[in-house]
């Protein structure tokens, strides 16, 4: 099972970990992943993201994402939360939650799609700071994360 889902409100981890094992006795691990808004980032002193995405496209994107992910790794379900909108400092931006029978896959599987969410889904960043506001460009660093997977055995 998948679920995919873009949203303004907030997520409860509650929610999805009861989505990821109802129901599912052969799923002996659940790795989740939550990303928060953090004080600093590209700018000092940010106060809260603005975050928006292409509507259609982002789904299909997050989709194709997961859909690789479970041809490299068994897994059992996956939950993939993205907010949008104006958030703050301390506020949930995404939530990756993944269950499969075995915790090498679950770890694997959970990081490879936030490091190809990351870099392939069409979300933008705005971060807003005293100053004013300021686009989030793509970083280098996160490219290398995604890079990683190319190279990487499928297990």
């Amino acid at each position: 099972m998948i679920k995919i889902k873009i949203q303004n409100d907030d997520f409860s981890l509650n929610d999805e970990y009861y989505f990821l094992t109802k129901n599912s006795p052969s799923s002996g691990a659940v790795v989740n992943f939550i990303g928060r808004v953090r004080e600093f980032s590209e700018q000092d002193n940010v106060t809260g993201l603005m975050l928006e995405h292409y509507p259609g496209m982002t789904e299909k994107s997050l989709a194709k994402i997961i859909d690789t992910a479970k041809a490299r790794w068994s897994l059992e379900r996956v939950s993939v939360i993205h907010r949008i909108g104006t958030l703050t400092v301390e506020d949930n931006i995404v939530y990756v939650g993944v269950s499969s029978a075995h915790r090498e896959s679950a770890f694997e599987a959970c990081r490879f799609i936030m490091d190809y969410l990351k870099t392939e889904a069409p979300f933008w960043k705005k971060e807003i700071t005293p100053d004013g506001e300021v686009w989030v460009e793509a970083r280098e660093k996160d490219q290398r994360a995604r890079e990683h997977w190319d190279t990487t055995n499928k297990k």
